[in-house]
């Protein structure tokens, strides 16, 4: 025997959009992370923007950079996606998430063009919400994203406001976008940066102000992962990361380079190996060692993140 699903009515769950689905939406931000690709991490909820109050003020951890969630228990309307526009600016934020019951047709193509005519500093989604229930199960949350980026369209965009780049930013940009693709295709990092022409390329840790700086050298012939700790999070972090040392190189299985720059505000933690990066035959085990230390550090330090206790 088999169940049948069938589709619950949101308001059966959250009766009121402010006082329920609001707050039901803020403490799982994981979720809602998961559907779009970002790791997030709650700020607060119904934000005064002039007379108007966001419903949700979250943070990027890639980024640093907020994250405005607008959301409704109906289909869209002009009013939200207005809203949506105005706390991006006023907050200056590097992402919004619209979530309803429905999308119109013609708010879909709205976020669809913005997505296409806005530089990669923003980005907009469209997050459909719905519950489904197996016979008399619990229901259980399903996010649909139907409008989010187009990474393509936009490296394209890139490329094309950026001019003729020099042959050097050129094989940064490929060496990234290989590895990008490597690291996507293990499934285990949720948020992956649009590659760019330059030596570093950035992997969140779920904690704001702190992550995965990846590095490209051409000039050493070097690549390496290093934990970044942004120069407001040092005090914090880099003690708490030195006294749990060997626990880190023990998981990671190497020793690390720790504070090489102890005159720089802002930390890092490092590993790097040299290869023969001239020779683009030599990119393949490159990437796979980098992809292989990305995920081995994401690892170990999103969990001695997640273990501190304030």
């Amino acid at each position: 025997m088999l169940g049948e699903i069938t589709k619950v009515q949101l308001r059966r769950i959250w009766k009121n959009e402010a006082y329920d689905f609001t707050p039901w939406l803020a403490n799982n931000l994981e979720k809602i992370g998961e559907a779009v690709g970002l790791e997030l991490e709650f700020e607060a909820k119904e934000v005064s923007v002039g007379p108007f109050s966001a419903d949700i003020l979250a943070k990027d951890a890639g980024t640093d950079k907020f994250v405005v969630i607008e959301n409704q228990l109906e289909k869209t309307d002009h009013d939200h996606l207005g809203k949506c526009i105005t706390y991006a600016s006023v907050l200056d934020a590097s992402a919004v998430i619209w979530i309803a019951s429905k999308f119109t047709d013609e708010h879909k193509k709205a976020l669809d063009w913005l997505n296409d005519h806005t530089s990669d500093d923003i980005g907009f989604y469209g997050v459909k919400v719905e519950l489904w229930q197996i016979d008399n199960s619990q229901p259980a949350v399903r996010f649909n994203v139907v409008s989010e980026p187009n990474v393509v369209v936009r490296q394209a965009t890139k490329r094309k406001e950026q001019g003729e780049l020099s042959d050097r930013r050129k094989t940064q940009l490929e060496f990234w976008t290989v590895f990008r693709e490597k690291l996507a295709e293990t499934g285990k990092v949720r948020s992956l940066q649009t590659p760019r022409p330059q030596y570093w390329f950035d992997v969140a840790l779920g904690k704001s102000g702190i992550n995965l700086s990846n590095t490209f050298n051409t000039d050493t012939n070097e690549i390496g992962v290093r934990v970044y700790i942004g120069n407001k999070k040092v005090d914090e972090w880099l003690p708490y990361f030195e006294s749990k040392k060997e626990i880190i190189e023990g998981q990671i299985g190497y020793e690390l380079v720790w504070n090489p720059n102890p005159e720089n505000r802002d930390k890092v933690i490092s590993l790097t190996k040299h290869f023969d990066l001239v020779d683009k035959e030599n990119w393949k085990s490159g990437i796979e060692w980098l992809a292989d230390k990305t995920l081995k550090f994401k690892e170990t330090f999103s969990k001695i993140i997640a273990t501190k206790i304030d």
